[in-house]
């Protein structure tokens, strides 16, 4: 899986993510003669040779040097991610020779992962996550959103709530799937389609769901499931957060409504 950020400080390295999920000092907030991190909730852990990922820098402009000192000291992390790299870590990665990527979501990395970052082409490569495009097809009746729970016979997230889902087939386009899904899975022949929004992407363990969505509005009430599903419900939006539902699936459907 390749994901697609902005390249700060060029350069091409790998190693092993150290994710922290607050943004970094690095003057006060890691030891320069060890690569530590001082804060103690990290037990001491050390980013020398790690792919170091944090949502941004904060702090003096004095942390610029303070990896000026680590490059002396050996104990620079092989390559940066941020979220959103702003000056002080940005010129302390150029000047100490660190490639730098921001602009990518931390929420997609898991702290050991193995990947490469291109601070040349912007680019962070997760060798071992598979990426896998799939539908999301959300239908309105009225006020209310349909949800399906899967069965004990699909392949993934059996017992949780969906939308009508599936994945994308060699040669269909997005659109495609989602109205096949929607006939296979529902029996329903061409509801209205409101709108379509660029992907979103899910992390769940070892795969990044691609997640294309779709909002549509039909006139029927009763649907006839597959053996995909064991039941289903039209519910309110908020009543989403209450149940146990497949990653993403609230987030995907309020950002079809924005």
């Amino acid at each position: 899986m390749k994901l697609n950020g902005r390249g700060i400080s060029r350069g091409i390295a790998d190693g092993e993510v150290l994710l922290c999920e607050t943004p970094v000092s690095f003057l006060g907030g890691v030891i320069p003669s060890t690569g530590k991190l001082a804060d103690p909730l990290f037990k001491g852990s050390s980013i020398k040779g790690r792919v170091f990922a944090f949502p941004r820098g904060k702090g003096s402009t004095v942390g610029s040097y303070v990896m000026l000192e680590m490059k002396r000291a050996g104990t620079l992390p092989a390559a940066i991610i941020n979220a959103s790299a702003e000056p002080i870590v940005a010129t302390g990665a150029v000047l100490s020779g660190v490639p730098l990527v921001d602009g990518i979501d931390l929420a997609l990395l898991l702290d050991g992962d193995r990947c490469v970052v291109d601070g040349s082409e912007g680019t962070v490569e997760l060798p071992d996550v598979q990426e896998v495009h799939v539908v999301s097809c959300f239908l309105h009746h009225g006020d209310e959103v349909l949800i399906l729970k899967r069965s004990d016979k699909v392949g993934t997230f059996q017992g949780h709530w969906a939308a009508v889902s599936g994945y994308i087939e060699d040669g269909e386009t997005p659109d495609q799937t989602a109205r096949r899904e929607i006939r296979e899975e529902l029996s329903l022949e061409d509801p209205e389609l409101v709108r379509s929004i660029a992907p979103a992407l899910v992390r769940d363990g070892n795969t990044i769901w691609v997640i294309h969505p779709f909002l549509f509005r039909t006139t029927e009430r009763k649907v006839t499931i597959d053996w995909e599903h064991t039941e289903y419900r039209w519910a309110l939006p908020a009543e989403m957060a209450e149940l146990e539902t497949v990653p993403g699936l609230e987030s995907v459907y309020r950002s079809l409504l924005s």
